[in-house]
C-alpha cells in the first residue's frame, strides 16, 4: 500500500538510507512523509527528501501499527514448508518498487531439504535489480529473517547470484501491470 502520509516521529528510530544501504537515525520530532507501507517495513521521505526505510518493529514510532505479514500453513511437511518460504518471500518489499521481490523476480530459486522430522534447511537463490545495489544486503537479511522465522526451518542459506543478471521481463504479469509495464 502507498500512502504518502505526513507523520512527525514519536521517538527516535534507526533507519536504513535507500539506495544506499547504509545505516543512520532520525531523532523524535522529524516529519516524514510515509512513501509506501508494504510487507513488514516502511519507505519514507524525509523532510530533506531522502528516501529511508524504518523497519516494521518501528512501526509504533510513525503512529502505526506493526504490518500483518504472510498467510501461512501450520503443516511441517516439505511442500508446505517451501509454500510458506514463498509466502514469507513475498512479504519482503524492494523499497523504491512497490512490489515484493518474488513478483519483482528476484527469487530464482527456493527449496527445502529435510534435516529432521520436522525440521528442514531452507536454499534460496535471489539477484538484484543492478549488481551494485546498496539495498542487497539489507534485502538478503530481510529474506533470512522471515524464512528463519517460520514454523519448521532450521537453517537459511541465501545465494546472490548476478547471473542471469535482472531484467523487467523477470516480473510477473501482475506486477509489469501493477507498474504500468505490460
Amino acid at each position: 500500500m502507498t500512502q504518502n502520509e505526513t507523520v512527525v516521529l514519536t521517538r527516535d528510530v534507526d533507519i536504513v538510507t535507500i539506495p544506499e544501504g547504509m545505516s543512520g537515525h532520525l531523532p523524535k520530532g522529524e516529519q516524514v512523509t510515509i512513501y509506501q507501507a508494504l510487507g513488514s517495513n516502511y519507505t519514507v521521505i524525509t523532510a530533506y527528501g531522502h528516501m529511508v526505510r524504518v523497519a516494521g518493529n518501528d512501526a509504533d514510532a510513525l503512529g502505526k501499527e506493526k504490518l500483518e505479514t504472510a498467510n501461512l500453513s501450520d503443516e511441517i511437511n516439505q511442500d508446505a514448508v517451501e509454500k510458506n518460504c514463498w509466502q514469507a518471500m513475498k512479504t519482503v518489499f524492494d523499497p523504491e518498487i512497490p512490489v515484493n521481490i518474488v513478483d519483482l523476480g528476484l527469487v530464482y530459486e527456493c527449496r527445502v531439504d529435510q534435516v529432521d522430522e520436522a525440521l528442514y534447511d531452507a536454499h534460496i537463490k535471489m539477484t538484484l535489480t543492478a549488481p551494485g545495489c546498496g539495498m542487497g544486503p539489507v534485502l538478503q537479511s530481510d529474506v533470512e529473517k522471515c524464512i528463519k522465522a517460520l514454523p519448521g526451518i532450521d537453517q537459511v542459506t541465501i545465494e546472490i547470484v548476478l547471473d542471469p543478471p535482472w531484467s523487467r521481463e523477470m516480473m510477473s504479469e501482475a506486477a509489469q501491470l501493477q507498474l504500468g509495464l505490460y
